[in-house]
């Protein structure tokens, strides 16, 4: 007997060599790997909010801590005024943290803007002008995370967000609200200073910060929760496939 059409020996039900189209039960498999990925993974959770915002008063009082502090720090580059701004990265690291911790749209700019409005409400001796800085800075960082889509948080984008933070803050400090008087090329040297320090005070180190704080499973509820598995490439690392569990709570959430 030949074999025909319907199977080896005639015998059996016909054979199909079109693949079978996924039903609305079978998500596919991009879905699957990676949850995050459908839609409405970017809004905003209750959860979200409140540690954002927990994170965002807590950097507040730091600010003031700092702001009383910065007099006598300040005296360390009286040789050479313009390169103060070295240290000031630590009015900037609210909005990289708050992006790297949240991972969704606005977390720069909310973290940044409520610490300077709960360093102002303390006491600040550069008034209300805080606010506008605030704001400003915490832009500037979130324009970089903005430019990968939010889906990129290796230590290269962390840098470049507290860099690119620097540099809108030292714009604001010298043409929107005009704080120093300098020469072009201090200026130059001042603006720079802050990009610098903004691009190793509030970015790398609070990538390190967020990657030692996963590691300990503080993160468990938020997009930041794999952090410490994630490659640390400078800009190409991909995002570490997450365990079975998190899969479930994602559901969950």
């Amino acid at each position: 007997m030949l074999p025909d059409r319907r199977g080896a020996c005639g015998i059996g039900a016909p054979l199909s060599t079109s693949p079978q189209p996924a039903g609305p039960s079978q998500p596919s498999a991009s879905l699957r790997a990676d949850p995050r990925s459908r839609p409405g993974r970017r809004r905003w959770t209750i959860s979200d909010i409140v540690i954002a915002s927990t994170l965002a008063v807590a950097c507040g009082v730091i600010f003031w801590g700092w702001n009383l502090s910065y007099h006598l720090v300040s005296n360390l580059f009286l040789a050479y005024p313009p390169a103060a701004t070295l240290v000031h990265g630590m009015w900037l690291f609210p909005a990289v943290l708050g992006a790297l911790v949240i991972r969704k749209p606005g977390a720069a700019i909310f973290c940044e803007t409520v610490a300077a409005v709960v360093s102002a409400l303390l006491g600040s001796q550069f008034g209300l002008t805080v606010l506008s800085s605030g704001l400003i800075q915490g832009l500037g960082a979130e324009l970089i995370f903005l430019a990968v889509l939010y889906r990129r948080f290796t230590p290269g984008v962390a840098m470049l967000a507290g860099a690119c933070s620097g540099l809108f803050g030292g714009i604001t400090y010298h043409w929107i609200v005009p704080m120093y008087a300098f020469a072009p090329f201090e200026t130059i040297v001042h603006i720079a200073c802050f990009v610098l320090s903004g691009a190793v005070l509030a970015g790398l180190l609070p990538w390190m910060g967020v990657r030692a704080l996963a590691a300990t499973s503080v993160l468990s509820s938020l997009a930041s929760r794999n952090a410490h598995l994630e490659p640390a490439g400078l800009f190409h690392g991909r995002r570490a496939a997450q365990p079975a569990g998190d899969h479930r709570a994602d559901s969950a959430r």
